[in-house]
């Protein structure tokens, strides 16, 4: 089974900046943000100088998900994490999540997602890498993986906004109003009847980059770089050959790090901060 620390570890031995060039002769990807997810599946997966045949192999023995970009997540790990893969294209900009709100977790009971993803395997609840590249026309830049856990809230945090909004949208007097996924959906607004009302939420999050800028202060001049930021629950917890093979690369920095709790400012969680850069 693979890991964030296995990833990190591929990603560091096989750089490949120009990323777009790289997968356009191997998956006929579109824009650079396929590219994007391409690349981490295969960092995830070890197979970035593969061959379509064997990638989809390995694909096919350490994930129980591949997704879309209308349903999360993007990727999930046979009895591992969720990966929800975002691309920005200035270094601080903040994350378009549209309709999904930020996630300390993934839930099997989430609206947000389809059948199929939470009959995949046997699950109920997922820890979630968020994984976000700051990319130009061809290249990537940077790549920050952050924990859901110490990026985002409680899911009822969120749920209780989304609820009022959608109470309140149900509560307006004379409208025909109808069950959705969405916050709200009226129906038959004008005298004709022919025109629909959907009300959809447009959720965004700051740039990890920004948000942990007062553990680390990136540099923009660089060429690439990885920071990665883990619990140390979570770290202490990944396979000691994965530790081995992660702590023995001289040119990672590992740090012992303090981070604000989602929750509750006042307390801090005890991280490991990888970086990398070149």
């Amino acid at each position: 089974m693979t890991n964030i620390l296995e990833a990190i570890v591929n990603i560091v031995q096989n750089p490949i900046n120009e990323i777009k060039s790289h997968y356009t002769s191997k998956n006929r990807v579109n824009n650079v943000g396929e590219a994007l997810e391409c690349f981490v599946k295969d960092a995830f997966a070890n197979c970035i100088h593969e061959e379509i045949e064997e990638r989809l192999e390995k694909y096919n023995e350490v994930f129980s998900w591949l997704g879309n970009q209308n349903h999360p997540p993007d990727i999930m790990i046979k009895g591992g994490d969720a990966i929800e893969v975002k691309k920005t294209q200035s270094l601080k900009s903040d994350l378009a999540l549209n309709s999904s709100y930020p996630k300390s977790t993934l839930k099997s009971d989430s609206l947000m997602i389809t059948k199929s993803c939470k009959n995949c395997e046997k699950w109920t609840e997922k820890d979630l890498i968020y994984c976000v590249g700051h990319t130009t026309d061809n290249s990537v830049k940077s790549l920050w993986f952050v924990y859901g856990e110490i990026y985002a809230a409680e899911h009822e945090t969120y749920e209780i906004i989304k609820n009022k909004i959608t109470q309140g949208i149900n509560e307006i007097p004379n409208v025909e109003l109808s069950e959705t996924k969405e916050l709200g959906r009226v129906n038959r607004v004008d005298p004709l009847g022919i025109t629909n009302l959907r009300i959809r939420g447009m959720w965004q999050i700051q740039n990890p980059r920004k948000v942990f800028e007062y553990i680390y202060d990136s540099n923009s001049e660089l060429s690439f770089e990885l920071v990665a930021i883990i619990p140390t629950r979570k770290y202490n917890n990944f396979p000691i050959d994965s530790i081995n093979k992660i702590e023995n690369i001289d040119y990672l920095d590992i740090k012992d790090v303090k981070v604000k709790n989602p929750n509750n400012p006042a307390r801090l969680i005890e991280c490991k901060l990888i970086v990398y850069n070149k």
